[in-house]
C-alpha cells in the first residue's frame, strides 16, 4: 500500500514541477548554466560547458556537450562527479579539457563523439589552469602558483600554528583574496606526436613577483600562442604593493619560446592593456587598451601591433564604441569584437588597418561573446533579461540568428515572464535616458502595482539584455513589482560623454537621472505611488544609501547590499586605489578635500533617513568592506528606524552559494512583501 502513495505523490510532484508558472529562486538554480565554447577546427562542430547545480549539495557540477556548428542534435559527451572544463581542441580533431579526478588537476582527452576519454599528463602541481594549444599543436601554455615570497611561517618556523597575515605595503588584499607566498606564473611545454605534454613545463616569468594573468577575475583570454606555437603572449600588471594599488597600468608581453626573451609590447600605454590575440599570419597582434591611466572604465580601444616594425597605433581611435572579444577574420584583413550599444551587447566588424566601423546585428538581445565559424559566421552566448544563455549561430552578412541550444526549454517553458518595455526619460538636464520598464506576468493596467526603483552598480556596468543569477527582474517582476531600470549617468554605450560624467559626481546628475525614472513611470495609473521601494547594490548601495537621505518621501522601503556608506572611512580600506582616486578625485585627507567627501558621502545625511532599510553585506568582500553595511545597519537602529542585516560571512561583493542566494531571494522578498504590500510591517 505503501509504494502506490508514494508514487502517487512523486507523480503529483512532477505534474506540479511541470506546471509552474511562476519564477523562483529555487527556479533559477535549476537551469543549466552555459559557460565556455570552443569551435572545432574544421568548423563544423561546437564544444561547450554546462554547470547544473544540486541545491541540497550547495554545489554544482559541470559536464560537456557538443552541438553542430550547422544545427542539430545535442550531445552530451562527460557525466561525471568530476567538473570538466578548459576546452581544446587538438589539429587532429580530439578534444582535450582539464578535471581533477583525485589526482590533481590533470589533462584529459577524447574522441569528438566523447568516446576514448584517457589522462595525458602527470602534472605534479595540480593547481594548473588557463591552458591552452597552440594552433601547431606542438605546445601547450599554461598557468600555475608559484611561491615567490616569504610566508608567516617561513619567518617563524617555531610558530607552524600561528594564524595572522603580516604585510608592509599595500594590496595585501584584493576582491576576495589575501596576498600570499605565491603568484600566478605563465609555463610553456611541449607536446609529443601522440598528444601528451613531454619534457617539462618552463616557467616564462621565472624570479617574478607578478601575476599572470592579472588576478583575481581574468583568465585565459589574456593568454594567447602564436599560429606556429613559438611565440605567447600574456597580461600582467608587473608592480607591487602601493604601486599597484594605484596603478591600471596592465601590459601585454610578447615571450620568445626560442631564446626565451621577453619584451613589453605594450610600453607606453598607461591604462589596462589586456586579452592578446595574433593575426593568423602570426605578424600582428590586438589587443584592448584603456588610455586614460587609473581609470578602470575607459574606453576600450583596439590596439594592432606590427610584429615587424615594432609600431602600434588604436585602430577604433575616434569611435565611441568600447570593444570587447576582438577577433581576426581568417585572411587577417576583418576585426570583429563586441561593445555595448543602448542597453544591448551586440556583434561590429572593421577593417585590421582601420577604418568605418560596422554594426552586425540588431535587436534586443545581448551577444555576450563569440568565435568565428568560417567566414561572416559566429558562434555567439546569447541572453536576454528573461532568458539564460543559449548558442546561436549568428550570420554576419544579414544578422540572422539561429538557435543552436535549448538548455532550459525544460524549465523556462512553462514560465510566464512579463513585457519588457524600452523607453526614453528626459533627465533633469534636457537629455533622452534609455529606461527599461519590467512588468509582472499577466499585468493589468487596469489595476495598481508596486514600483521598484533598481539601482545599477559599477559605476559603469551597463544595464543590458544580460540574464543575472543575482539581480534578475524577471524574478522580481514575477512577485509582482513592477520593476524601473535606468541606464543612468555613468552607464556604457550611450557615449563617453555619458558614461564618464559620474566620475566626481556621484551624488549628482546619476541620482537625478535616477529621481527622473522613478518619477516618469510613476505617473502611469497602474504605479501605487504609496508602494515604491529603492534597490541595489555596490554604487546601487551606495545610491540607496544616499536616496534614504534625499528621496523626499517618494520610497516606502529601501534594500542596500554591499553599498558604500561612508566615504572617508572606505577610502583606505578598500585595495584598488586607482578606483577610489579616479572616482572621488583624491583622499579624504586632501588638503583640498574632493567635494564628494562632504557632498556625496551617504553618512552626512544619515541624520534624515525615515524609512525601513535592509542592509545586505559579505565578509569577504574586500572591494566594499563589511564595515560600510555595518555602519549603515548600526545608524538606522541607532536612530529607530525599522531595518534588518543580512551578513554572508563567507561572501564576497556577489552571493555565489546556492542556498546563501536562495537565502538572500529569501529574505529580500520578505522584506519588499512586509514594507509594500498593503498593511505591511517593516521587521525590527
Amino acid at each position: 500500500m505503501k509504494k502506490p502513495l508514494l508514487l502517487a505523490v512523486l507523480a503529483g510532484a512532477t505534474l506540479s514541477a511541470s506546471a509552474q508558472q511562476t519564477l523562483t529562486p529555487e527556479l533559477l538554480w535549476k537551469l543549466g548554466r552555459l559557460g565556455e565554447y570552443q569551435v572545432s577546427p574544421d568548423r563544423k562542430t561546437v564544444a561547450f560547458t554546462v554547470t547544473r547545480y544540486d541545491l541540497g549539495a550547495n554545489r554544482g557540477n559541470t559536464d560537456i556537450y557538443t552541438v553542430p556548428a550547422a544545427g542539430g542534435a545535442v550531445k552530451q559527451l562527460t557525466s561525471t562527479p568530476f567538473s570538466e572544463n578548459t576546452l581544446n581542441w587538438r589539429p587532429d580533431g580530439k578534444l582535450t579539457f582539464l578535471a581533477d579526478e583525485g589526482q590533481g588537476t590533470q589533462l584529459y582527452a577524447m574522441n569528438a563523439d566523447g568516446a576514448g576519454k584517457q589522462k595525458i599528463s602527470e602534472f605534479a602541481d595540480g593547481s594548473l589552469s588557463n591552458l591552452k594549444y597552440a594552433g601547431s599543436g606542438k605546445f601547450i601554455l599554461y598557468t600555475q602558483d608559484v611561491k615567490v615570497r616569504k610566508s608567516l611561517q617561513d619567518l617563524y618556523p617555531d610558530l607552524p600554528k600561528a594564524d595572522a597575515k603580516l604585510y608592509d605595503d599595500l594590496f595585501y588584499r584584493h576582491w576576495t583574496q589575501w596576498e600570499d607566498d605565491k603568484a600566478s606564473h605563465v609555463f610553456f611545454q611541449p607536446v609529443g606526436e601522440d598528444g601528451r605534454p613531454t619534457g617539462y613545463g618552463k616557467d616564462v616569468q621565472a624570479g617574478e613577483a607578478f601575476d599572470a594573468p592579472v588576478r583575481p577575475l581574468a583568465g585565459s583570454e589574456q593568454l594567447a600562442f602564436s599560429p606556429d606555437g613559438y611565440w605567447l603572449a600574456y597580461t600582467s600588471r608587473k608592480l607591487s604593493g602601493r604601486a599597484e594599488a594605484v596603478s591600471t597600468n596592465s601590459d601585454v608581453y610578447l615571450y620568445s619560446v626560442r631564446d626565451g626573451k621577453t619584451q613589453n609590447l605594450s610600453e607606453g600605454l598607461g591604462g589596462y592593456d589586456i586579452e592578446p590575440v595574433f593575426s593568423p599570419d602570426g605578424s600582428k597582434v590586438a589587443w584592448l587598451s584603456m588610455a586614460t591611466p587609473g581609470f578602470e572604465s575607459d574606453r576600450n580601444g583596439i590596439i594592432v601591433h606590427d610584429l615587424k616594425t615594432g609600431k602600434h597605433e588604436d585602430v577604433t581611435k575616434g569611435s565611441e564604441l568600447s570593444a570587447g572579444n576582438v577577433r581576426w577574420s581568417a585572411d587577417g584583413k576583418t576585426l570583429y569584437f563586441v561593445a555595448v550599444v543602448e542597453g544591448t551587447e551586440q556583434l561590429f566588424s572593421m577593417p585590421s588597418k582601420g577604418g568605418k566601423i560596422k554594426q552586425l546585428t540588431q535587436g534586443l538581445q545581448n551577444y555576450n561573446s563569440f568565435e568565428l565559424a568560417g567566414t561572416d559566421v559566429a558562434i555567439c552566448n546569447r541572453t536576454t533579461m528573461q532568458s539564460p544563455a543559449e548558442v546561436v549561430r549568428v550570420n554576419l552578412k544579414n544578422g540572422q540568428e539561429t538557435a543552436l541550444t535549448q538548455l532550459n526549454q525544460d524549465v523556462m517553458g512553462p514560465v510566464k515572464v512579463g513585457k519588457v518595455e524600452n523607453r526614453r526619460v528626459t533627465t533633469t538636464d534636457g537629455k533622452q535616458m534609455q529606461v527599461y520598464v519590467i512588468y509582472p506576468p499577466d499585468f493589468d493596467p487596469a489595476k495598481k502595482y508596486p514600483a521598484l526603483l533598481y539601482c545599477q552598480g559599477g559605476p559603469q556596468s551597463p544595464i543590458t539584455q544580460a540574464f543575472s543569477y543575482r539581480w534578475n527582474f524577471a524574478l522580481m517582476a514575477a512577485q509582482g513589482y513592477i520593476v524601473v531600470a535606468p541606464n543612468r549617468r555613468g552607464l556604457p554605450g550611450f557615449g563617453r560623454e555619458w558614461n564618464d560624467a559620474i566620475s566626481g559626481d556621484w551624488g549628482g546628475q546619476p541620482i537625478r537621472d535616477y529621481l527622473s525614472a522613478i518619477d516618469k513611470v510613476s505617473e502611469e495609473p497602474y504605479v501605487d505611488k504609496d508602494r515604491r521601494g529603492c534597490v541595489g547594490a555596490s554604487y546601487g548601495g551606495f545610491s540607496v544609501y544616499y536616496l534614504a537621505g534625499h528621496h523626499q518621501g517618494r520610497f516606502k522601503t529601501f534594500i542596500a547590499h554591499a553599498g558604500l556608506y561612508d566615504l572617508a572611512s572606505w577610502y583606505p580600506t578598500t585595495e584598488e586605489m586607482f578606483f577610489a582616486n579616479y572616482e572621488f578625485k583624491g583622499a579624504p585627507w586632501d588638503k583640498t578635500q574632493p567635494k564628494s567627501y562632504q557632498e556625496f558621502s551617504p553618512a552626512n545625511f544619515v541624520g534624515q533617513w525615515d524609512t525601513p532599510i535592509l542592509v545586505i553585506h559579505g565578509g569577504k568582500d574586500f572591494r566594499v568592506p563589511e564595515g560600510q553595511g555595518m555602519e549603515a545597519f548600526g545608524a538606522a537602529q541607532l536612530r529607530g528606524i525599522p531595518s534588518r542585516f543580512l551578513y554572508f560571512p563567507n561572501e564576497g561583493h556577489w552571493i555565489q552559494k546556492p542556498q546563501n542566494s536562495v537565502l538572500w531571494n529569501r529574505v529580500f522578498f520578505d522584506w519588499l512583501g512586509r514594507t509594500l504590500k498593503p498593511d505591511g510591517q517593516a521587521a525590527k
